[in-house]
């Protein structure tokens, strides 16, 4: 049990450092925020709302990755260097991905609403 506790906390001092530091994570958490009651009334079944709160989750979850990539990055080579680049440019895409796939969700839930 212990153990778990502290996962816990090592995973709560990483949110709070995220919305402390990084402008991209704010505004997630922020779209979260929001997001939530929007799909509480958007959603017309239990599993929609799932899947709009789901969706902005996973969103927030390749942001935290990708800081934590760009992080280690910098701290491993802080002068610019095209591999590092490319490194960074990869996990910028997953973040992309699944904001693409937020989109998709939050598209489809609208027009399901729709029609």
């Amino acid at each position: 049990m212990q153990a778990l506790v502290l996962a816990f906390l090592n995973s709560w001092r990483g949110l709070v450092h995220g919305a402390r530091t990084e402008r991209a994570v704010r505004q997630e958490l922020l779209l979260l925020v929001l997001g939530v009651p929007v799909a509480l009334v958007l959603g017309a079944t239990l599993w929609v709302r799932v899947a709009l709160v789901a969706s902005l989750l996973l969103m927030l979850a390749a942001e935290f990755l990708n800081t934590a990539i760009e992080k280690l990055c910098d701290h491993l080579h802080p002068d610019r260097h095209p591999r590092i680049g490319v490194v960074k440019d990869l996990a910028s895409a997953g973040t992309f991905l699944a904001q693409a796939i937020a989109a998709l969700v939050w598209v489809a839930a609208l027009i399901e609403r729709a029609g």
